[in-house]
């Protein structure tokens, strides 16, 4: 016979059985390897900006044609893309992008006259067709910024890496990286209108002057709103996070 102890007890309310439902939350970013991103970054200007730019003067120097020193100087970011390759298993995606400009801006040297006025509307096309790749990458599973933001946050780690590509799980990273993307393909297509209009009633001498301030001018109010959004975008996503921790622990 079972004893007293042993002996369930009947009325003896359930305990019920919580389940809290887990909470997504955005994971901190791992420790930074400042070799690593150091070295990346010495590679990644002295490849993809440095080396093309002293190659193709040059060039010029010696008698070789625009297009031809441009696409010579073509020759470092793809040997910055085996480089990358070998080292951290995958493409870099800022090495390709800058390959691709040196080619289109080869191209775009072949087409038409080659007067100031005919390379400053060439020169509009060029940021015009920047601005069409990035609004064309908001149809890919991933635009063109969220490859741009890995090279910038994080320093090019299979870990730091693995945490940026992890990030495109949140909705909100989701909706603040397709933003960056489509602001800054807005902000070259109407730089290159914006461009091709002044061109049309200013003198030359007054273009080759202004050209060169409004594309540092709109590429530094990018990189200002860039970083301001970015920033609002986290806190945001920081807020819901305790929030719906918040509502789980209640």
């Amino acid at each position: 016979m079972p004893t007293r102890d042993s002996t369930p007890t009947q009325n003896a309310p359930a305990t019920p059985e919580t389940h809290t439902a887990p909470v997504l939350e955005r994971p901190a970013p791992p420790a930074r390897s400042k070799g690593a991103a150091a070295l990346g970054w010495l590679l990644t200007i002295g490849l993809n900006i440095v080396a093309p730019i002293l190659t193709y003067h040059a060039l010029r120097d010696h008698g070789w044609s625009e297009s031809v020193a441009l696409l010579a100087g073509g020759a470092w970011p793809v040997l910055e893309s085996v480089v990358h390759l070998v080292w951290r298993r995958r493409i870099d995606e800022f090495a390709v992008v800058t390959l691709a400009f040196l080619v289109l801006t080869a191209v775009v040297s072949l087409v038409g006259a080659h007067s100031a006025r005919a390379l400053l509307l060439k020169d509009s096309a060029i940021t015009g067709l920047f601005g069409l790749l990035c609004l064309a990458t908001l149809l890919a599973p991933r635009p063109l910024m969220f490859y741009f933001g890995r090279k910038f946050a994080t320093d090019g780690t299979a870990e730091s890496t693995a945490w940026w590509n992890g990030l495109w799980q949140f909705e909100g990273f989701r909706t603040t990286v397709r933003t960056m993307t489509a602001v800054w393909g807005a902000a070259y297509c109407l730089e290159a209108l914006a461009r091709v209009a002044l061109v049309s009633v200013l003198s030359t001498d007054t273009m080759v002057a202004l050209s060169p301030v409004l594309v540092y001018a709109v590429l530094g109010a990018l990189a200002v709103w860039t970083a301001t959004y970015g920033k609002r975008a986290r806190r945001k996503g920081e807020a819901r996070a305790a929030a719906a921790a918040a509502a789980a622990a209640s």
